[in-house]
């Protein structure tokens, strides 16, 4: 990652990934998995140069949503110097299944 805010992820958003990952390894290919990933890469590197580039979300006007691919999207905070990454979240899930 290029110079910008740090990026800290929440257990809860790292436990989400790690599901994630193992639902696109078992259901996708190889090269869908590696295009997801960069996109998740590129998000993350976009709101550490610019923290407030994306939309505010509905459920809290203190965070933010990034739609990482079309299926998932990113739940993160600014703090001070910091990103917080909260969720990332399955939109094939129960939209009331968010936690932020």
């Amino acid at each position: 990652m290029k110079s910008g805010y740090k990026i800290q992820w929440s257990n809860h958003a790292l436990s989400e990934l790690e599901d994630t990952i193992e639902y696109l390894e078992k259901n996708w290919t190889e090269r869908e998995l590696k295009n997801f990933s960069q996109e998740l890469d590129h998000t993350i590197e976009l709101i550490s140069k610019n923290p407030e580039l994306f939309q505010l979300s509905k459920k809290n006007n203190t965070v933010r949503r990034a739609v990482v691919a079309r299926f998932n999207n990113l739940y993160y905070r600014q703090k001070n110097d910091a990103v917080e990454i909260l969720s990332l979240f399955s939109n094939r899930q129960d939209p009331e299944k968010i936690r932020i």
